[in-house]
């Protein structure tokens, strides 16, 4: 009896799956005309992408942070704190409202750390005024710490400027067109002038004129020998002057702003020196010069 049972399964089964087999093209075929049939009629339904914690928590924190510190300074704004941001060269790793936010918290952190060195020496004047104290200077150290990045920056664009001419003219000269100069200089040349060239490329490639993109330029470096090469560049575009024979001489009068800066930066490095030297190597050599003369001195009249 188990024999004839398992028989019967045995066939069943194997005439199932020949009739799944012969029915299968036939199947697929009504199967796609049906799909094709009922496109585009349903939609699913797709759940709300959850928003990530830094978009729910950080960012609204960072911009209510960004607008208190524009309060304690009414004269600075979102866009001259970007100016700031690109004369440094962080633009592109720093918001304005990331900016405004870490100044006030590096504020309140030297509060709230001048307070408490103000309360171990007791009193509640103490703790005010080193609260106080310490919390203006963390207040305004970020922007220091810019401006001398800024400033930083300008120099080295203003170094790096004859060499990138130099090598623009030799392109123009060959037969490039400008565009595909500043291409060229980009592949061969790295630093804070390249990287404001590669900027202004892509303001060209998307449709921004070159006057434009070059200006936009010289306004976020404000470097004096940058913005005469951009005068150049635009008039000699407006007259049909040689872009070659222009690159040259500004390259030319690049160089020789850039050693005249040496020549100024070595007249006043004696001048510089000279208060390190009185404040701490006059003291030594008076003591060990006039020390034992003294000490003489000393047991004489004594």
């Amino acid at each position: 009896m188990p024999y004839l049972i398992l028989g019967i399964a045995a066939l069943a089964t194997a005439a199932f799956l020949l009739a799944e087999v012969a029915t299968h093209p036939a199947r697929q075929r009504v199967l796609s005309v049906r799909r094709a049939a009922t496109y585009g009629r349903f939609q699913l339904a797709t759940r709300p992408e959850a928003l990530r914690f830094s978009e729910r928590v950080l960012q609204p924190a960072k911009e209510r942070l960004a607008r208190w510190a524009l309060r304690l300074t009414p004269k600075a704004s979102v866009s001259s704190v970007s100016a700031k941001l690109h004369a440094a060269g962080l633009a592109r790793t720093l918001s304005p409202s990331g900016f405004l936010a870490g100044k006030l918290v590096i504020s309140l952190s030297c509060f709230f750390f001048g307070a408490f060195l103000g309360s171990t020496r007791g009193g509640s004047a103490s703790i005010v005024i080193g609260g106080v104290m310490l919390g203006t200077i963390g207040f305004m150290l970020p922007d220091t710490a810019l401006t001398m990045k800024a400033r930083a920056r300008r120099e080295q664009v203003r170094s790096e400027l004859p060499d990138a001419l130099d090598l623009l003219a030799v392109s123009v000269e060959a037969g490039m067109g400008f565009d595909g100069a500043i291409q060229k200089l980009t592949e061969h040349m790295e630093g804070s002038l390249v990287d404001e060239f590669v900027l202004a490329l892509g303001e060209m490639r998307i449709g921004e004129s070159r006057a434009d993109a070059l200006k936009r330029m010289v306004a976020r470096v404000d470097a004096p020998e940058l913005a005469a090469f951009v005068r150049a560049i635009i008039q000699a575009d407006q007259l049909g002057i040689s872009l070659g024979r222009i690159l040259r001489v500004q390259a030319a009068d690049a160089r020789l702003r850039r050693q005249a800066a040496a020549e100024e930066k070595a007249m006043k490095a004696p001048i510089k020196m000279l208060f390190p030297t009185v404040l701490f190597i006059f003291p030594a050599m008076f003591i060990v010069i006039l020390g034992p003369a003294m000490l003489t001195l000393l047991e004489i009249f004594e």
